[in-house]
């Protein structure tokens, strides 16, 4: 199944405490129970006016669909197309 980046407009985002991240991730976690088991959160990233999320979904419209169940922003649905890190640097993949 497809791996997605999502970006998440939200100002201030650097700046929620533990309390209200634990807010969003259980109203995510909500609506990802659904949506049943062809959408699966991975982890996110929380920057000072973002957050970037990786999921995995049968196609881009779920996880649209599931911003829209959760009150929440998807800015930007990016499909992993490669995963690269140091060790691609040598080549023995």
């Amino acid at each position: 199944m497809p791996k997605y980046v999502i970006e998440r407009d939200l100002p201030g985002a650097g700046k929620l405490s533990a309390e209200e991240l634990r807010a969003i991730a259980q109203k995510s976690c909500t609506a990802l129970n659904g949506l049943g088991p062809k959408i699966q959160w991975l982890q996110s990233y929380v920057t000072d006016d973002k957050i970037y999320c990786v999921y995995i979904a049968p196609d881009a419209e779920t996880i649209r669909e599931h911003a829209r169940q959760g009150g929440f922003p998807a800015n930007r649905v990016s499909e992993v197309k490669s995963v690269i890190d140091p060790t691609t640097a040598e080549g023995k993949r």
